[in-house]
């Protein structure tokens, strides 16, 4: 099991950017494939972006394709989540997830599909 801590979210303008961390501690981080998630009021958890144990492969929603990258540091144990031309429809509390895969290049979607989850970061952007 790892433990996983949000951190980065807050209020932002339109067209703004914001980087979200995800900090992992309790095994090897370089074991995991990684994934983001998100929610706005009144909706579902959706998936953002995934990123594989290898990191060397990557996904993204349609909505945020282009405008997000996900990338990991295994020296500090964190995953991020660069968001750049933010939109109001962004707005959403933002989950990092986690699971152990001996794939080094498959991605996960599903919520279900994760093991670990950080307790989410508020996003909130203004128009």
């Amino acid at each position: 099991q790892v433990q996983l801590v949000e951190s980065g979210g807050g209020l932002v303008q339109a067209g703004g950017s914001r980087r979200l961390s995800c900090a992992a501690s309790g095994r090897t981080f370089s074991a995991y494939a990684m994934g983001w998630f998100r929610q706005a009021p009144g909706k579902e958890r959706e998936f953002v972006a995934a990123s594989s144990q290898s990191g060397g492969t990557t996904d993204y929603a349609d909505s945020v394709k282009g405008r997000f990258t996900i990338s990991g540091d295994n020296a500090k144990n964190t995953v991020y989540l660069q968001m750049n031309n933010l939109k109001p429809e962004d707005t959403a509390v933002y989950y990092c997830a986690a699971r152990v895969t001996y794939f080094s290049a498959t991605l996960y979607y599903r919520e279900s599909e994760y093991t670990d989850w950080g307790q989410g970061t508020q996003v909130t952007v203004s128009s």
